[in-house]
């Protein structure tokens, strides 16, 4: 990690937490510039890094890009959900696609993935509740970011399984305080789990 990719890095974690507490204080115009500002950052720090691997790099900086459309998508002004969720899958996509160019083992993760099947069937419930016609694009959608999670599991990196997980999580508080019940502290918790999984993803490409 060089010094610019860490400077930026800080930026973002600065720009995140205005972000938290824009976030908590209910959506304001802040959080429109915040939010995509974060991501933005994210991006030029993994183009400024050293990594180990340039192909694994291309493909989490596509995973980045698709990110930051879903935020906009997502943003409470636009809340554009299906456009959004389609956004993130891909986005997901693209870091299986980087930890399987960096030589991700399937086969160890998928053991895992268990673990992820009651939430899973938690919030496909919950969403079959609310809306049934999400319940396939929803459904396909946990697939893959299950995936995400198995490829990073398999390639071994703590810093990329811990940012896979944490990205499970983010999407598993979003699911259910959109489809399930709205507690005070989900929109902030999704925002803090987020952002730190997409930070602990980019620092993973570090050798």
């Amino acid at each position: 990690m060089n010094a610019l990719s860490w400077g930026l890095l800080g930026a973002a974690a600065v720009a995140a937490v205005a972000d938290w507490i824009a976030v908590w204080r209910r959506p304001t115009a802040t959080e429109r510039v915040l939010k995509p500002l974060v991501v933005v950052l994210l991006v030029v720090a993994a183009l400024a890094l050293d990594p180990a691997d340039g192909a694994q790099r291309a493909w989490f900086v596509a995973a980045l890009v698709l990110s930051l459309a879903g935020d906009v998508l997502l943003l409470p002004t636009v809340d554009r959900f299906v456009p959004g969720l389609a956004s993130f899958l891909l986005a997901h996509v693209a870091y299986v696609a980087g930890f399987a160019v960096a030589g991700a083992e399937v086969r160890p993760g998928l053991a895992v993935l268990v673990l992820l099947v009651p939430v899973a069937v938690r919030v496909v419930t919950a969403v079959a509740r609310s809306d049934r016609a999400l319940v396939v694009p929803v459904g396909v959608y946990i697939a893959v970011i299950a995936t995400m999670v198995g490829f990073a599991i398999g390639h071994g990196d703590a810093l990329g399984i811990a940012g896979a997980l944490t990205f499970a999580a983010s999407d598993s508080i979003l699911a259910l305080d959109r489809f399930d019940r709205h507690r005070r502290w989900m929109p902030t918790a999704v925002m803090v789990t987020y952002h730190v999984a997409q930070a602990l993803l980019v620092a993973s490409l570090v050798p």
